[in-house]
């Protein structure tokens, strides 16, 4: 412990110049997700009236893509240790093109689901395999601060794209889509120019369904991993209960209009990059359990402002209701970096794989919650104040229970 925090170089000789464009690239590939998920929020209300739809159809739009997103989370990362960093983000980018052109062009319910299927199923790559590039070029403190930065640009995205939505709105609900066919474009682009390969064929394991299952099957076999995993999808879940929720969070219970999804996503966004910025701050100062402590006395300070003001606020009222959100999220957003970190230690020779179970797992977690617990308690700020610090508090448990098995 006595150099933790000394200086760490690359694994990979980076100049400076690549390797600070390399880590913006990572953050803005990792806000694909994000975008994908809430840019047409606002548009709800208008997908719903011009594809025939009631809104409990139209929340499936997500729950499709956030399923399709955990599915193909577990080949993501294979697909890079076996045919490299490079190929599986330039391909997975073309797809993600083609398949926002097919939602933007949806004109039935039916064929909007299909196409966010084939979103979700490249939208992750950017963030999954992205994880497994910081670890090919860095360890130690090094690669906690450049994970806490990209964690830190990525949180822009989720209070950016409702926003983008909401101006987009005017133009018709599949501008919100013809947006993310540009977003798209754009990042290929940036990819072609600026990616590098960061895993060299002589340490790439053959894609044979044998050794993936058995790769998978030894991550699983470690209990430390499985809890850390649960963690991470538990704690995110509490904040991403109220993403999923935002069309009634802000139209209904705050009383604003499509234009005004920033007064929800900007303070939880805030947040969320704040936690990750004193995550940077603290590499090197102090360990990973340390940090992920500080984080855990954020969500419950705000889980506990969160529960209070639903049960004695005379009402919903901005600021109020959504500040101690932005202090969930700065705890969520000082965990996840530093839980996501101990879980590729665990397996190091297996880098993308260990961040695609990881994904799974956690996605999982969240997908259930938006499909199908956000649906049955949104309609009270009370009971969606009480089922996140529900979430909260299993992943607490599961953080609890990773560090007794490290204790032994």
């Amino acid at each position: 412990m006595a150099d933790e925090g000394a200086p760490h170089p690359p694994l990979i000789h980076l100049e400076p110049r690549q390797a600070t464009a390399l880590v913006f690239l990572l953050a803005s590939l990792s806000m694909i997700g994000p975008f994908s998920i809430d840019t047409f929020f606002p548009a709800f209300p208008a997908m719903q009236a011009a594809l025939d739809a009631n809104a409990w159809q139209i929340q499936q739009t997500l729950s499709v893509y956030l399923a399709a997103y955990a599915l193909m989370s577990l080949v993501h990362g294979a697909l890079s240790d076996a045919l490299g960093r490079r190929p599986v983000v330039l391909a997975t980018l073309v797809v993600f093109v083609l398949a926002s052109i097919g939602c933007a062009l949806s004109t039935t319910l039916d064929q909007l689901l299909f196409f966010r299927v084939l979103q979700g199923l490249s939208a992750g790559a950017g963030s999954i395999v992205g994880r497994a590039i910081i670890r090919d070029c860095y360890t130690g403190p090094q690669a906690q601060k450049v994970m806490s930065l990209v964690h830190m640009l990525f949180g822009i995205a989720p209070a950016l794209a409702p926003v983008f939505g909401g101006w987009l709105l005017p133009l018709g609900w599949p501008a919100t889509f013809w947006f993310l066919v540009l977003l798209g474009v754009c990042l290929l682009l940036a990819c072609l120019w600026l990616l590098p390969e960061t895993h060299p064929p002589e340490q790439r394991h053959p894609l044979r369904a044998g050794s993936l299952a058995r790769g998978y099957g030894e991550l699983l076999a470690m209990p430390r991993f499985r809890w850390l995993a649960l963690a991470a999808g538990f704690n995110f879940s509490a904040v991403f209960l109220y993403i999923s929720s935002a069309p009634v969070f802000v139209l209904t219970h705050l009383g604003f209009n499509e234009q005004q999804f920033a007064a929800l996503f900007f303070p939880v966004i805030g947040g969320m990059v704040l936690g990750s910025f004193l995550v940077g701050r603290m590499a090197g100062r102090l360990t990973g359990a340390e940090g992920i402590r500080w984080g855990y006395r954020a969500i419950f300070a705000g889980a506990a402002w969160n529960i209070g003001h639903a049960l004695w606020a005379d009402a919903v009222s901005w600021p109020w209701a959504v500040l101690p959100l932005s202090l969930i999220g700065i705890g969520t957003s000082m965990a996840f970096p530093l839980m996501s970190l101990l879980m590729l230690e665990l397996a190091p020779t297996r880098r993308g794989s260990n961040s695609s179970m990881q994904m799974f797992i956690s996605l999982s977690v969240i997908t259930l919650i938006a499909g199908l617990l956000a649906p049955q308690v949104n309609g009270s700020v009370l009971s969606l104040a009480l089922t996140s610090a529900a979430l909260s508090s299993i992943g607490a448990l599961c953080w609890w229970r990773a560090q007794r098995l490290e204790l032994g």
